[in-house]
């Protein structure tokens, strides 16, 4: 059955080692297939969206396998990959489909990108003018709006493009293209977005350049195998972060967790919130800062107005710090939000959607919420669609409710965090 009866908790105490990080498993993997040589992932995240990205350059004509737990991939440089015999499924991943393409159009054969029924919602029209305007020709469904993506690349030329929407996906994808484009290729963000390409390709030998917000990235580098630990990720440790906070006697410790600046957002914002959470043991893997954090519940937390600004360092955490502004003393206000509309549902009205359902006060604006805290939430049956990040987030809200709390759809967790509901039995019980 695909779903789930989570009961209140009594505490919430232990030791997570989060999943590893996916956007930087994706990118490993990406980035190896480019370079010349054996590259070795350790730490990978075995999940669906991963998985799909392997699988696409598979179908491109590299060889990937798993080894001992890690991830071998024997990379044919970047003119290395061979036109794919059949369309490439990207499943649910928004990451595979968009980075990929940027690929795609730099190399000179036809090839067709498709993905789920939700992938096929999501709007592509943002990566398609920067890669046309470099060369490549690109068509998509619904007036070159959605998936599938036909895509027949080519010689580039590099340009400087100015992002309407700070998104990374879109500036990786673009970065990408440039590794084939004549010259300097330039991206210019309105906020900063995750950095762990700007931080990841250098490694395998990439001339990146980054002044404030424009990042720059030299055409045709030689790019070498590499060895790649991943992190553990952020946005599945924040699930539990949130739990510790609101659940009473809890005590948690969060091991080996990306704290990357750009998204690290939500960490900050519960901290500004009042919540208890400490710092500790911080390093560095593979070019990214990792920590343990130490987090100690029921401690009372007050409201914060959201703003545009800081939305980018929390996109992933939307749903789950929803779950904290029921909890907090006066009304929390989210705007500048409306990216959160094309994610893998509609955020915005699934989150208002299932909270009211539990009892929860809450405005939804366009680009936005308004939530009332202080909340006695009580059990309801909730609805996922099929979002993993929201399965995740009304789960946690099933810790603190009233009640019986069943949710909906919960194999879209497998998504990003296979394993989560075992770690949350263990934390409760």
């Amino acid at each position: 059955m695909d779903r789930i009866e989570i009961y209140s908790a009594k505490h919430f105490r232990g030791e997570v080692i989060p999943a590893p990080d996916k956007s930087i498993s994706h990118r490993a993997v990406i980035f190896s297939s480019l370079a010349n040589g054996r590259s070795v992932i350790k730490n990978f995240l075995k999940a669906e969206d991963p998985f799909s990205t392997i699988n696409a350059f598979r179908a491109l004509g590299i060889q990937i396998e798993e080894k001992n737990g890690e991830i071998i991939i024997d990379g044919r440089g970047l003119n290395g990959l061979k036109e794919p015999e059949d369309v490439i499924n990207c499943g649910n991943s928004g990451t595979t489909i968009r980075l990929i393409s940027g690929i795609l159009a730099g190399n000179p054969f036809f090839s067709v990108l498709t993905g789920d029924s939700s992938l096929r919602t999501r709007p592509m029209g943002r990566i398609i003018t920067p890669l046309s305007q470099m060369g490549a020709e690109i068509r998509a469904r619904s007036d070159n709006k959605y998936p599938p993506l036909a895509i027949k690349g080519g010689h580039l030329k590099a340009i400087r493009y100015e992002m309407p929407v700070a998104s990374a996906q879109v500036k990786s994808s673009i970065l990408l293209a440039g590794l084939y484009a004549d010259g300097i290729t330039e991206v210019i963000e309105p906020v900063k977005s995750r950095d762990h390409t700007e931080r990841m390709l250098p490694s395998f030998g990439a001339e990146i350049d980054i002044k404030n917000n424009v990042i720059s990235i030299k055409s045709s580098p030689e790019l070498k195998g590499n060895i790649v630990e991943v992190p553990g990720d952020f946005s599945s440790a924040a699930f539990f972060l949130v739990g510790a906070l609101l659940i009473e006697n809890s005590d948690l410790t969060i091991k080996n967790v990306g704290i990357n600046p750009t998204r690290t957002g939500l960490l900050h914002i519960l901290q500004e919130m009042g919540a208890d959470i400490k710092i500790e043991n911080i390093r560095f893997v593979s070019g990214e800062p990792v920590a343990d954090l130490y987090c100690t519940g029921r401690k009372k937390i007050k409201a914060l107005n959201i703003t545009k600004e800081q939305i980018p360092s929390m996109i992933d955490e939307f749903p789950i710090f929803c779950i904290a502004a029921t909890q907090a003393e006066g009304v929390t206000t989210i705007r500048g939000a409306e990216e959160l509309r094309v994610k893998e549902s509609d955020r915005i009205k699934s989150m208002a959607s299932e909270l009211r359902k539990m009892g929860v006060e809450i405005e939804e604006y366009p680009d936005g919420l308004s939530i009332k805290g202080s909340s006695s939430l009580k059990g309801a049956v909730i609805e996922s669609y099929n979002d993993h990040r929201i399965a995740m987030a009304m789960s946690i809200a099933g810790l603190i409710a009233e009640g019986v709390t069943t949710v909906n759809g919960i194999s879209s967790v497998n998504i990003s965090f296979p394993g989560f509901f075992d770690i949350i039995r263990r934390l409760t019980h």
